[in-house]
């Protein structure tokens, strides 16, 4: 367990971001978020946290150096996932997530140095192994750049492996595959199944076929705070993952029973990726966390798509998804 330290979090008004921040807050930590300036002061899902007091937010721009460097004065330990994420996005503005992961990952990392942080998380994604070549995909496994998104945090993290390499940056690369749980955004699958099955007239999906290792965002976030708790890995990639997969076409299915909703799915073309650049599969090599660690996966994927079904229930999804729209 992490305690009493000062703790910046990039991103931390977000999906990922908003649940660490509260794990820990709930630590007895003193956590700063830091996310994107908007007119509006929005602070996010912190808004709607109940640590919302407890949880300082400075807004400014990941790829701002000044903005970055100010926020970190005074930390101990920056876990950073401030990151542009949208896969179909990164085609149609590739520049955008150099900017962001790559120039955002290097004012992170240049602020730690200069000010001499304890440790930094920098959050990379399954997505840069590209297609599984091996089975389950370990830390060895090569990384393609399959989308411009995938690209930009090869990049970002080769990056951060530079500065441990150069500076002796106290710098862990956390890998994990992908996350879920309640607050992620509509541009992802699993509330994009929800919100279709629970608003919608049809169920309007991709490609059924790729398989993904799905990991409920609590156990993410303790995975997160257990690489930074360790000791032993400066310098090291650690995949975060259940070590299980499932296709999107049985995920539908699985989500289906769960709302009781049977709607048959279609197949639409716009939510394809370009044949080249999808991922067929993903299934994460779990064995460096649990053996270096004490992190294990606790939610079953059946508990944690109820927890988000009943979430989703609780807000006023009009609002909070557009079933109806394609969410780039």
């Amino acid at each position: 367990m992490i305690k009493g330290k000062n703790i910046l979090i990039t991103g931390g008004t977000g999906f990922i971001g908003s649940h660490l921040a509260e794990m820990l807050v709930r630590d007895g930590n003193k956590v700063t978020c830091f996310d994107r300036y908007n007119i509006n002061n929005n602070w996010g899902w912190i808004e709607e946290s109940d640590f919302s007091d407890e949880i300082n937010v400075i807004l400014g721009d990941i790829r701002d150096f000044d903005s970055v460097h100010d926020a970190t004065a005074g930390q101990d330990i920056i876990f950073h996932l401030a990151a542009l994420i949208g896969i179909p996005y990164s085609y149609k503005s590739p520049l955008a997530y150099i900017k962001t992961n790559i120039e955002g990952t290097y004012n992170i990392l240049e602020s730690s140095k200069l000010r001499q942080i304890e440790k930094i998380i920098v959050t990379s994604t399954s997505e840069t192994y590209g297609t599984a070549q091996t089975v389950p995909i370990n830390e060895s496994h090569p990384l393609v750049g399959q989308s411009p998104y995938s690209a930009s945090k090869i990049g970002a993290d080769q990056l951060a492996l530079s500065y441990y390499l150069s500076f002796d940056s106290p710098i862990i690369i956390a890998r994990p595959f992908n996350t879920y749980g309640p607050r992620q955004s509509s541009r992802a699958i699993i509330p994009t199944i929800f919100s279709q099955l629970m608003l919608g007239n049809e169920l309007s999906l991709g490609n059924l076929l790729p398989t993904r290792d799905l990991t409920y965002v609590t156990d993410t976030c303790r995975g997160f705070i257990e690489l930074a708790y360790s000791s032993n890995l400066d310098g090291e990639v650690v995949n975060i993952g259940s070590n299980k997969e499932i296709s999107i076409g049985d995920l539908a299915d699985l989500i289906k029973d769960i709302v009781g909703n049977k709607m048959k799915i279609t197949e639409s073309k716009e939510r394809f990726r370009p044949e080249k650049s999808e991922v067929d599969r993903l299934i994460c090599d779990n064995s460096k966390i649990c053996r270096l660690t004490s992190w294990r996966p606790q939610i079953e994927l059946k508990t944690g798509l109820r927890n988000v079904y009943d979430w989703m229930q609780s807000i006023d999804l009009n609002q909070v998804y557009k079933a109806d729209r394609y969410n780039v």
